[in-house]
């Protein structure tokens, strides 16, 4: 990872804050912002949020939550962030592999109850926060050279595997099942005489569409295009009778103000599964924020990143979400 004494590379005419200001990085290139840059912008966030939240909706059920919460993640996290981080384009909000981590470990400290499972799930975040915290005032952030690339490497690729079994069945119809990955395999291979073509052919028309907008039309809004599309077809043609399953309604307004509370015995728990999200978390971010960084002419200051994670996961936890990190997508 960068050196922790890294720093932002400002425009031409911004004056570096000092004090505490410096721990706003907004105010650093904010007075230096051009209204004709508002459009692109606009468009930008428009095309994060239709494919932010479908996605987001996927991850909260990926970790056994509600798929409101996903959205709240995004919501909250994504606003706080952007006040304390120093990445100007990276997006927050659950990832696939924290979510996964999420849904297998909580699932057993919460034991059936689902109350119980919010609750922890949201302390993680907490407690992720305050890591960060503790890590930005000690300056800790170097420490993070020491990770073996190949560990989490290999860590993703098998949560990339996990969550492509766990998707496979809702793409080809079919109800899925098994709690270990063979025996997923299994169960779905002796499903697949029951595949809905229809609902196949769709999402690999979906996929197909995506995949040809990333080659011959970069940086376009295709994603928002396909999402705008499949809420139509599914509106206004009979496709929806044909074994489409959707979310349905969600709860209207924002998430509420809500302290999780804390059992003693579930610390030992909450405690390594905090530490192995941070990780994950601050890795993938900083490697996202410094891509994005380069593209765009500027350097990210990796400690600044923890202050701007944990603001994230704070928020995150206290408006009924649970951990949240920075990706490419």
């Amino acid at each position: 990872m960068a050196d922790e004494h890294a720093s932002t590379v400002d425009p031409p005419g911004v004056v570096r804050a000092t004090g505490w200001r410096a721990i706003f990085p907004p105010v650093q290139w904010l007075s230096n912002y051009q209204l004709r840059w508002l459009s692109s912008d606009a468009v930008a966030g428009v095309t994060l949020a239709a494919y932010g939240i479908p996605v987001s909706l996927a991850y909260a059920t990926l970790a056994g939550l509600p798929p409101q919460y996903g959205i709240y993640c995004y919501l909250v996290g994504g606003l706080f962030y952007a006040m304390f981080g120093s990445s100007r384009q990276l997006a927050i909000g659950p990832t696939s592999a924290i979510s996964m981590l999420i849904g297998v470990t909580v699932a057993e400290m919460a034991g059936g109850d689902p109350a119980r499972f919010i609750s922890i799930a949201a302390l993680t975040a907490i407690l992720i926060a305050l890591m960060c915290l503790l890590a930005w005032i000690f300056r800790l952030s170097s420490l993070v050279n020491f990770i073996s690339e190949t560990i989490l490497l290999g860590f993703k690729a098998g949560a990339a595997l996990t969550i492509a079994l766990t998707q496979l069945p809702k793409l080809f119809g079919v109800k899925g099942g098994g709690e270990q990955f063979f025996e997923r395999i299994v169960i779905l291979a002796g499903q697949l005489p029951d595949t809905q073509i229809v609902v196949l052919a769709f999402g690999v028309g979906a996929l197909g569409l995506l995949l040809l907008g990333e080659k011959f039309l970069p940086g376009r809004p295709v994603a928002l295009f396909v999402v705008v599309l499949s809420i139509i077809l599914l509106s206004v043609t009979p496709m929806g009778e044909m074994g489409f399953k959707v979310v349905g309604a969600l709860p209207r307004g924002l998430p509420d103000f809500h302290v999780p509370a804390l059992r003693i015995r579930d610390v030992d728990g909450i405690v390594p599964l905090a530490f192995a999200c941070l990780l994950l978390s601050y890795v993938e971010s900083v490697s996202a924020a410094r891509a994005i960084a380069q593209q765009n002419g500027y350097e990210i200051d990796p400690r600044q990143e923890l202050l701007g994670l944990g603001a994230a996961n704070l928020a995150a936890g206290l408006f009924h979400g649970y951990p949240v990190a920075g990706g490419l997508s």
